[in-house]
Protein backbone atom coordinates (compact mmCIF):
# COMPACT_ATOMS: atom_id res chain seq x y z
CA UNK A 1 0.00 0.00 0.00
CA UNK A 2 1.15 3.62 -0.59
CA UNK A 3 2.92 5.62 2.05
CA UNK A 4 4.59 8.94 2.45
CA UNK A 5 4.02 12.21 0.27
CA UNK A 6 2.62 9.90 -2.52
CA UNK A 7 -0.74 9.80 -0.28
CA UNK A 8 -1.17 13.81 -0.18
CA UNK A 9 -0.58 13.17 -4.32
CA UNK A 10 -3.31 10.75 -4.32
CA UNK A 11 -6.14 12.91 -2.37
CA UNK A 12 -5.13 16.20 -4.41
CA UNK A 13 -5.49 13.93 -7.47
CA UNK A 14 -8.69 13.01 -6.27
CA UNK A 15 -9.99 16.38 -5.39
CA UNK A 16 -9.25 17.76 -8.16
CA UNK A 17 -10.86 15.34 -10.50
CA UNK A 18 -13.98 16.16 -8.43
CA UNK A 19 -13.68 19.88 -8.88
CA UNK A 20 -12.97 19.56 -13.10
CA UNK A 21 -15.49 16.61 -13.25
CA UNK A 22 -18.39 18.64 -11.76
CA UNK A 23 -17.53 21.83 -12.48
CA UNK A 24 -15.75 22.05 -15.86
CA UNK A 25 -16.78 18.71 -17.29
CA UNK A 26 -20.45 18.73 -15.97
CA UNK A 27 -20.45 14.94 -14.76
CA UNK A 28 -23.10 13.87 -12.50
CA UNK A 29 -21.57 13.96 -9.03
CA UNK A 30 -22.53 10.42 -8.37
CA UNK A 31 -20.45 9.56 -11.14
CA UNK A 32 -17.75 11.45 -10.02
CA UNK A 33 -17.60 10.73 -6.35
CA UNK A 34 -17.51 6.60 -7.74
CA UNK A 35 -14.84 7.02 -9.99
CA UNK A 36 -12.91 8.98 -7.36
CA UNK A 37 -13.55 5.90 -4.73
CA UNK A 38 -12.17 4.21 -7.03
CA UNK A 39 -9.08 5.93 -8.07
CA UNK A 40 -8.10 5.95 -4.84
CA UNK A 41 -8.63 2.35 -4.32
CA UNK A 42 -6.01 1.90 -6.87
CA UNK A 43 -3.36 4.23 -6.50
CA UNK A 44 -3.34 3.93 -2.68
CA UNK A 45 -2.96 0.09 -3.02
CA UNK A 46 -5.65 -1.43 -1.54
CA UNK A 47 -6.07 -5.18 -2.61
CA UNK A 48 -8.34 -5.89 -5.89
CA UNK A 49 -10.46 -8.39 -4.05
CA UNK A 50 -11.67 -5.84 -1.13
CA UNK A 51 -12.14 -2.73 -3.12
CA UNK A 52 -15.61 -3.78 -4.17
CA UNK A 53 -16.57 -4.88 -1.01
CA UNK A 54 -15.29 -1.43 0.61
CA UNK A 55 -17.10 0.71 -1.68
CA UNK A 56 -20.93 -1.08 -1.18
CA UNK A 57 -20.20 -1.23 2.29
CA UNK A 58 -19.74 2.59 2.60
CA UNK A 59 -22.74 3.26 0.10
CA UNK A 60 -24.87 0.93 1.68
CA UNK A 61 -24.35 1.94 5.45
CA UNK A 62 -24.80 5.99 4.64
CA UNK A 63 -28.07 4.58 2.54
CA UNK A 64 -28.95 2.77 6.20
CA UNK A 65 -28.46 5.77 8.31
CA UNK A 66 -29.81 8.77 6.49
CA UNK A 67 -31.52 8.04 3.13
CA UNK A 68 -35.25 7.95 5.17
CA UNK A 69 -34.32 10.94 7.23
CA UNK A 70 -33.59 12.94 3.67
CA UNK A 71 -36.77 11.56 2.27
CA UNK A 72 -38.98 12.77 4.99
CA UNK A 73 -37.28 16.00 5.42
CA UNK A 74 -37.78 16.36 1.47
CA UNK A 75 -41.50 15.26 1.62
CA UNK A 76 -41.98 18.51 4.39
CA UNK A 77 -40.38 20.80 2.02
CA UNK A 78 -42.31 20.18 -0.78
CA UNK A 79 -45.84 20.14 1.36
CA UNK A 80 -44.83 23.39 3.45
CA UNK A 81 -44.33 24.66 -0.44
CA UNK A 82 -47.50 23.60 -2.09
CA UNK A 83 -49.68 24.04 0.99
CA UNK A 84 -49.45 27.76 1.52
CA UNK A 85 -47.44 27.05 4.61
CA UNK A 86 -44.30 28.49 3.76
CA UNK A 87 -45.76 31.96 3.09
CA UNK A 88 -48.11 31.53 6.24
CA UNK A 89 -45.48 31.16 8.25
CA UNK A 90 -43.63 34.53 6.19
CA UNK A 91 -46.80 35.98 7.31
CA UNK A 92 -46.31 35.23 10.97
CA UNK A 93 -42.83 36.65 11.76
CA UNK A 94 -43.65 39.58 9.50
CA UNK A 95 -46.34 40.37 12.48
CA UNK A 96 -44.08 39.77 15.06
CA UNK A 97 -41.29 41.85 13.54
CA UNK A 98 -43.68 44.71 11.81
CA UNK A 99 -43.39 46.45 8.30
CA UNK A 100 -41.21 48.99 9.48
CA UNK A 101 -37.99 46.59 9.52
CA UNK A 102 -38.66 45.14 6.36
CA UNK A 103 -35.29 43.72 5.80
CA UNK A 104 -35.03 42.46 8.92
CA UNK A 105 -38.42 40.26 8.83
CA UNK A 106 -36.76 39.05 5.05
CA UNK A 107 -34.24 37.55 6.98
CA UNK A 108 -35.76 36.23 10.28
CA UNK A 109 -38.54 34.73 7.34
CA UNK A 110 -35.03 33.00 5.41
CA UNK A 111 -33.75 31.61 8.30
CA UNK A 112 -37.08 29.56 9.45
CA UNK A 113 -38.45 28.95 5.85
CA UNK A 114 -35.08 27.70 5.04
CA UNK A 115 -35.08 24.70 7.34
CA UNK A 116 -37.11 22.42 5.63
CA UNK A 117 -37.40 24.17 2.43
CA UNK A 118 -34.49 24.28 0.10
CA UNK A 119 -33.35 28.00 -0.38
CA UNK A 120 -33.99 27.99 -4.27
CA UNK A 121 -38.12 27.20 -3.39
CA UNK A 122 -38.16 28.99 -1.00
CA UNK A 123 -36.96 32.14 -2.71
CA UNK A 124 -39.20 31.48 -5.71
CA UNK A 125 -42.11 30.84 -3.01
CA UNK A 126 -41.60 34.38 -0.77
CA UNK A 127 -40.89 36.27 -4.08
CA UNK A 128 -44.31 37.79 -4.38
CA UNK A 129 -44.75 38.83 -0.64
CA UNK A 130 -40.85 40.04 -1.10
CA UNK A 131 -41.96 42.17 -3.75
CA UNK A 132 -45.23 43.37 -2.48
CA UNK A 133 -43.54 44.38 1.26
CA UNK A 134 -40.95 46.42 -0.82
CA UNK A 135 -42.91 48.14 -2.33
CA UNK A 136 -45.55 49.08 0.69
CA UNK A 137 -42.35 49.98 2.85
CA UNK A 138 -40.36 51.77 -0.14
CA UNK A 139 -37.31 49.95 0.37
CA UNK A 140 -35.02 48.44 -2.39
CA UNK A 141 -36.07 45.72 -4.39
CA UNK A 142 -32.16 44.49 -3.95
CA UNK A 143 -31.71 44.94 -0.87
CA UNK A 144 -35.19 43.40 0.24
CA UNK A 145 -33.89 40.41 -1.62
CA UNK A 146 -30.14 39.99 -0.40
CA UNK A 147 -32.13 40.49 2.81
CA UNK A 148 -34.59 37.13 1.98
CA UNK A 149 -31.49 35.45 0.25
CA UNK A 150 -28.76 35.46 2.99
CA UNK A 151 -31.53 34.22 5.51
CA UNK A 152 -32.42 31.50 3.37
CA UNK A 153 -28.82 30.65 2.48
CA UNK A 154 -27.38 30.32 6.61
CA UNK A 155 -29.76 27.81 7.25
CA UNK A 156 -29.77 25.81 4.37
CA UNK A 157 -26.24 25.20 4.71
CA UNK A 158 -25.96 24.71 8.40
CA UNK A 159 -29.54 23.56 9.89
CA UNK A 160 -31.03 20.44 9.43
CA UNK A 161 -33.56 18.59 8.39
CA UNK A 162 -32.14 20.64 5.12
CA UNK A 163 -31.14 17.70 3.01
CA UNK A 164 -26.97 18.95 2.89
CA UNK A 165 -26.45 19.34 6.60
CA UNK A 166 -28.29 15.88 7.04
CA UNK A 167 -25.74 14.18 4.80
CA UNK A 168 -22.53 15.67 6.54
CA UNK A 169 -23.72 14.73 9.95
CA UNK A 170 -24.34 11.12 8.43
CA UNK A 171 -20.73 11.00 6.85
CA UNK A 172 -19.19 11.61 9.49
CA UNK A 173 -21.45 9.32 11.52
CA UNK A 174 -22.92 11.93 14.39
CA UNK A 175 -25.72 10.58 15.39
CA UNK A 176 -27.04 12.91 17.46
CA UNK A 177 -29.33 15.22 15.16
CA UNK A 178 -30.46 17.73 17.27
CA UNK A 179 -27.12 18.80 18.70
CA UNK A 180 -26.89 19.38 14.65
CA UNK A 181 -29.64 21.22 14.51
CA UNK A 182 -28.76 23.19 18.03
CA UNK A 183 -25.71 24.70 16.95
CA UNK A 184 -26.55 25.09 13.50
CA UNK A 185 -29.46 27.48 14.64
CA UNK A 186 -27.25 29.34 16.68
CA UNK A 187 -23.93 28.92 14.34
CA UNK A 188 -26.65 30.50 11.58
CA UNK A 189 -27.61 33.68 13.50
CA UNK A 190 -24.03 35.94 12.86
CA UNK A 191 -24.68 34.98 9.08
CA UNK A 192 -27.97 36.11 9.16
CA UNK A 193 -27.01 39.34 10.89
CA UNK A 194 -24.53 40.16 8.70
CA UNK A 195 -26.53 39.61 5.70
CA UNK A 196 -28.95 41.98 7.27
CA UNK A 197 -26.43 44.68 7.63
CA UNK A 198 -25.15 44.24 3.96
CA UNK A 199 -28.45 44.54 2.76
CA UNK A 200 -28.99 47.72 4.42
CA UNK A 201 -25.74 49.25 4.12
CA UNK A 202 -24.68 48.38 0.83
CA UNK A 203 -27.46 46.54 -1.24
CA UNK A 204 -30.14 49.02 -0.47
CA UNK A 205 -27.65 51.51 -3.05
CA UNK A 206 -28.67 49.21 -5.63
CA UNK A 207 -32.20 49.67 -7.33
CA UNK A 208 -33.70 46.73 -9.42
CA UNK A 209 -34.24 46.42 -12.90
CA UNK A 210 -37.69 45.99 -12.67
CA UNK A 211 -39.79 48.74 -13.95
CA UNK A 212 -41.25 50.66 -10.63
CA UNK A 213 -44.64 51.17 -12.26
CA UNK A 214 -45.52 48.04 -13.44
CA UNK A 215 -44.29 46.24 -10.65
CA UNK A 216 -46.29 48.03 -8.49
CA UNK A 217 -48.90 46.17 -9.80
CA UNK A 218 -47.47 43.11 -10.93
CA UNK A 219 -46.15 42.74 -7.53
CA UNK A 220 -49.33 43.00 -5.92
CA UNK A 221 -51.70 41.12 -7.79
CA UNK A 222 -49.31 38.43 -7.93
CA UNK A 223 -48.81 38.27 -4.26
CA UNK A 224 -53.08 38.28 -4.48
CA UNK A 225 -53.08 35.54 -7.10
CA UNK A 226 -50.69 33.56 -4.81
CA UNK A 227 -52.85 33.62 -1.96
CA UNK A 228 -56.22 32.87 -3.98
CA UNK A 229 -54.02 30.05 -5.68
CA UNK A 230 -54.31 28.40 -2.02
CA UNK A 231 -57.56 28.99 -1.11
CA UNK A 232 -57.47 30.12 2.21
CA UNK A 233 -54.01 29.50 4.18
CA UNK A 234 -53.29 26.79 6.73
CA UNK A 235 -52.91 27.67 10.52
CA UNK A 236 -49.92 28.90 12.29
CA UNK A 237 -49.62 26.24 14.50
CA UNK A 238 -50.22 23.49 11.27
CA UNK A 239 -47.80 25.43 9.19
CA UNK A 240 -44.93 25.09 11.85
CA UNK A 241 -45.68 22.11 13.75
CA UNK A 242 -44.16 19.92 10.71
CA UNK A 243 -40.94 21.77 11.56
CA UNK A 244 -40.97 22.03 15.53
CA UNK A 245 -42.52 19.15 16.58
CA UNK A 246 -39.59 17.29 14.94
CA UNK A 247 -37.10 19.41 16.85
CA UNK A 248 -39.18 18.77 20.24
CA UNK A 249 -39.37 15.30 19.95
CA UNK A 250 -35.61 14.54 19.41
CA UNK A 251 -35.21 17.07 22.33
CA UNK A 252 -37.31 14.51 24.63
CA UNK A 253 -35.56 11.56 22.74
CA UNK A 254 -31.84 13.21 24.51
CA UNK A 255 -33.69 14.14 27.50
CA UNK A 256 -34.48 10.51 27.66
CA UNK A 257 -30.88 9.28 27.37
CA UNK A 258 -29.48 11.86 30.18
CA UNK A 259 -28.16 10.06 33.01
CA UNK A 260 -30.24 9.20 36.15
CA UNK A 261 -33.23 8.09 33.99
CA UNK A 262 -35.77 11.86 34.06
CA UNK A 263 -38.39 9.83 32.29
CA UNK A 264 -37.79 6.57 34.49
CA UNK A 265 -36.22 3.20 33.48
CA UNK A 266 -39.66 1.88 31.65
CA UNK A 267 -41.66 1.91 28.75
CA UNK A 268 -42.15 5.84 29.03
CA UNK A 269 -38.77 6.09 28.43
CA UNK A 270 -38.21 3.53 25.62
CA UNK A 271 -41.23 5.61 24.32
CA UNK A 272 -39.67 8.68 24.38
CA UNK A 273 -36.18 7.15 22.52
CA UNK A 274 -38.28 6.02 20.00
CA UNK A 275 -39.79 9.20 18.90
CA UNK A 276 -36.89 11.14 19.17
CA UNK A 277 -34.74 9.14 16.86
CA UNK A 278 -34.29 11.40 14.05
CA UNK A 279 -35.65 9.22 11.65
CA UNK A 280 -38.95 8.72 13.59
CA UNK A 281 -39.23 11.94 14.66
CA UNK A 282 -39.27 12.99 11.14
CA UNK A 283 -41.58 10.49 9.89
CA UNK A 284 -43.75 11.98 12.74
CA UNK A 285 -43.05 15.44 11.48
CA UNK A 286 -44.12 14.39 8.34
CA UNK A 287 -47.15 12.79 9.09
CA UNK A 288 -48.00 16.36 11.08
CA UNK A 289 -47.18 17.69 7.36
CA UNK A 290 -50.24 15.43 5.76
CA UNK A 291 -52.35 17.74 7.97
CA UNK A 292 -51.82 20.62 5.36
CA UNK A 293 -53.21 18.99 2.77
CA UNK A 294 -56.24 20.70 1.07
CA UNK A 295 -57.90 16.92 0.27
CA UNK A 296 -56.50 13.31 0.28
CA UNK A 297 -56.59 12.45 -3.45
CA UNK A 298 -53.92 11.84 -6.13
CA UNK A 299 -52.93 14.99 -6.38
CA UNK A 300 -51.31 15.30 -3.06
CA UNK A 301 -50.82 11.73 -2.09
CA UNK A 302 -49.41 10.70 -5.00
CA UNK A 303 -48.09 13.81 -6.81
CA UNK A 304 -47.21 15.96 -3.82
CA UNK A 305 -44.90 13.33 -2.01
CA UNK A 306 -44.17 11.65 -5.15
CA UNK A 307 -42.27 15.24 -6.36
CA UNK A 308 -40.29 15.08 -2.37
CA UNK A 309 -39.55 11.59 -3.44
CA UNK A 310 -38.10 12.61 -7.07
CA UNK A 311 -36.07 15.76 -5.27
CA UNK A 312 -34.63 13.25 -2.46
CA UNK A 313 -33.47 10.63 -4.81
CA UNK A 314 -30.61 12.57 -6.13
CA UNK A 315 -29.55 13.89 -2.99
CA UNK A 316 -29.59 10.50 -1.44
CA UNK A 317 -27.62 8.90 -4.02
CA UNK A 318 -24.91 11.43 -4.11
CA UNK A 319 -24.67 11.19 -1.06
CA UNK A 320 -24.43 7.69 -0.71
CA UNK A 321 -21.76 7.89 -3.03
CA UNK A 322 -19.88 10.10 -0.76
CA UNK A 323 -20.23 7.73 1.93
CA UNK A 324 -18.28 5.16 -0.41
CA UNK A 325 -15.88 7.49 -0.81
CA UNK A 326 -15.22 8.02 2.08
CA UNK A 327 -15.02 4.27 3.11
CA UNK A 328 -12.18 3.71 0.46
CA UNK A 329 -10.25 6.82 1.96
CA UNK A 330 -10.91 5.18 5.31
CA UNK A 331 -8.97 1.95 4.35
CA UNK A 332 -6.30 3.79 3.43
CA UNK A 333 -3.40 5.70 5.63
CA UNK A 334 -4.14 8.67 3.70
CA UNK A 335 -6.25 10.28 7.35
CA UNK A 336 -3.39 9.37 9.57
CA UNK A 337 -0.26 10.55 7.05
CA UNK A 338 -2.52 14.12 6.47
CA UNK A 339 -3.39 14.63 9.72
CA UNK A 340 0.75 14.09 11.16
CA UNK A 341 1.13 16.52 8.63
CA UNK A 342 -1.08 18.77 9.27
CA UNK A 343 -0.79 18.91 12.95
CA UNK A 344 2.50 21.13 12.48
CA UNK A 345 0.34 23.72 10.51
CA UNK A 346 -2.20 23.82 13.53
CA UNK A 347 -5.24 24.69 10.51
CA UNK A 348 -7.44 22.33 12.43
CA UNK A 349 -11.25 23.16 11.51
CA UNK A 350 -10.12 25.70 8.90
CA UNK A 351 -9.38 22.92 6.76
CA UNK A 352 -12.91 22.14 6.43
CA UNK A 353 -14.10 24.90 5.32
CA UNK A 354 -11.38 25.56 2.94
CA UNK A 355 -11.80 22.29 1.28
CA UNK A 356 -15.91 23.44 1.21
CA UNK A 357 -15.37 26.33 -0.20
CA UNK A 358 -13.33 25.50 -2.75
CA UNK A 359 -15.62 23.06 -4.06
CA UNK A 360 -18.65 25.44 -3.71
CA UNK A 361 -16.84 28.15 -5.63
CA UNK A 362 -15.50 25.36 -8.45
CA UNK A 363 -19.24 23.42 -9.02
CA UNK A 364 -21.93 25.62 -7.36
CA UNK A 365 -23.43 23.35 -5.72
CA UNK A 366 -23.67 23.42 -1.73
CA UNK A 367 -25.04 20.18 -1.11
CA UNK A 368 -22.27 19.00 -3.25
CA UNK A 369 -19.73 20.64 -1.39
CA UNK A 370 -20.99 19.97 2.01
CA UNK A 371 -21.64 15.96 1.17
CA UNK A 372 -17.91 15.39 -0.70
CA UNK A 373 -16.09 17.70 2.04
CA UNK A 374 -17.50 15.55 4.76
CA UNK A 375 -16.80 12.31 3.02
CA UNK A 376 -13.25 13.26 2.35
CA UNK A 377 -12.72 14.60 6.00
CA UNK A 378 -14.34 11.78 8.23
CA UNK A 379 -11.01 9.60 8.14
CA UNK A 380 -9.39 12.66 8.92
CA UNK A 381 -10.87 13.78 12.22
CA UNK A 382 -8.91 11.89 14.76
CA UNK A 383 -5.24 13.81 13.63
CA UNK A 384 -7.23 16.93 13.41
CA UNK A 385 -8.95 16.55 17.17
CA UNK A 386 -11.84 16.88 15.84
CA UNK A 387 -13.29 13.14 16.23
CA UNK A 388 -15.36 13.99 19.88
CA UNK A 389 -18.89 14.43 19.02
CA UNK A 390 -18.65 18.07 19.76
CA UNK A 391 -15.70 18.30 17.11
CA UNK A 392 -18.12 16.19 14.41
CA UNK A 393 -20.82 19.26 14.90
CA UNK A 394 -18.39 21.89 14.60
CA UNK A 395 -17.36 20.01 11.59
CA UNK A 396 -20.07 20.19 9.71
CA UNK A 397 -20.77 23.70 10.35
CA UNK A 398 -16.82 24.66 9.11
CA UNK A 399 -18.39 22.72 6.22
CA UNK A 400 -21.67 24.24 6.15
CA UNK A 401 -19.65 28.09 5.89
CA UNK A 402 -17.67 26.50 3.32
CA UNK A 403 -20.95 25.63 0.82
CA UNK A 404 -21.65 29.18 1.67
CA UNK A 405 -18.39 30.63 0.04
CA UNK A 406 -19.50 31.74 -2.61
CA UNK A 407 -22.96 31.78 -4.82
CA UNK A 408 -21.74 32.99 -8.05
CA UNK A 409 -22.81 32.54 -12.21
CA UNK A 410 -22.26 28.27 -11.48
CA UNK A 411 -25.00 28.58 -8.58
CA UNK A 412 -28.86 28.67 -9.44
CA UNK A 413 -29.35 30.28 -6.25
CA UNK A 414 -27.50 32.84 -7.91
CA UNK A 415 -29.43 33.42 -10.74
CA UNK A 416 -32.51 33.13 -8.76
CA UNK A 417 -31.87 35.88 -6.24
CA UNK A 418 -30.81 37.90 -9.30
CA UNK A 419 -34.02 36.80 -11.88
CA UNK A 420 -36.40 37.29 -8.96
CA UNK A 421 -34.93 40.28 -7.40
CA UNK A 422 -34.55 42.40 -10.36
CA UNK A 423 -30.53 42.41 -10.88
CA UNK A 424 -28.50 42.64 -13.82
CA UNK A 425 -25.22 40.17 -13.39
CA UNK A 426 -23.18 42.99 -12.29
CA UNK A 427 -25.21 44.36 -9.46
CA UNK A 428 -26.04 40.23 -8.38
CA UNK A 429 -22.12 40.19 -8.03
CA UNK A 430 -21.62 42.71 -5.97
CA UNK A 431 -24.50 42.14 -3.77
CA UNK A 432 -25.53 38.61 -4.00
CA UNK A 433 -21.62 37.25 -4.07
CA UNK A 434 -20.41 39.53 -1.83
CA UNK A 435 -22.90 39.39 0.86
CA UNK A 436 -22.36 34.93 0.57
CA UNK A 437 -18.48 35.74 1.09
CA UNK A 438 -19.47 37.99 3.97
CA UNK A 439 -21.80 35.09 5.04
CA UNK A 440 -19.11 32.47 4.67
CA UNK A 441 -16.22 34.36 6.80
CA UNK A 442 -18.36 35.26 9.68
CA UNK A 443 -19.78 31.91 10.11
CA UNK A 444 -16.22 30.35 10.07
CA UNK A 445 -14.91 32.67 12.65
CA UNK A 446 -17.77 31.44 14.66
CA UNK A 447 -17.23 28.12 14.10
CA UNK A 448 -13.83 28.95 14.56
CA UNK A 449 -15.02 30.91 18.41
CA UNK A 450 -16.70 27.87 19.51
CA UNK A 451 -14.40 25.61 19.18
CA UNK A 452 -12.21 27.58 21.37
CA UNK A 453 -14.96 27.63 23.76
CA UNK A 454 -16.46 24.15 23.47
CA UNK A 455 -13.16 21.76 21.94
Amino acid sequence: MAQGPILIFILLAAIIFIVLGTSKFKIHPFIVLLLAAYGIAFASGIKVVEIGGIISSGFGGTLTSIGIVIIAGTIIGTILEKSGAAIKMAEVVLKVVGEKRPTIAMSIIGYIVSIPVFCDSGFIILSSLNKTLAKKTKTSLVAMSIALATGLYATHTLVPPTPGPIAAAANLQLDNLLLVIGVGMLTAIPAVIVGAIFANKVASKYQSNIVENSAVTESAATYEEEIKKYGSLPSAWKSFAPIVVPIVLMALGSIAKFPGDPFGAGNFKNWMVFIGTPVNALVIGMLFAFSLMPKFNEETLTNWIGEGVKSSAMIIIITAAGGALGAVIKATPIGAYIGETLQTLNIGIFLPFIIAAALKTAQGSSTVSLVTTSALLLPLLPALGLDSEMGKVLTVMAIGAGAMTVSHANDSYFWVVSQFGGMDVKTAYKTQTVATLLQGLVTITTVFILSLILL
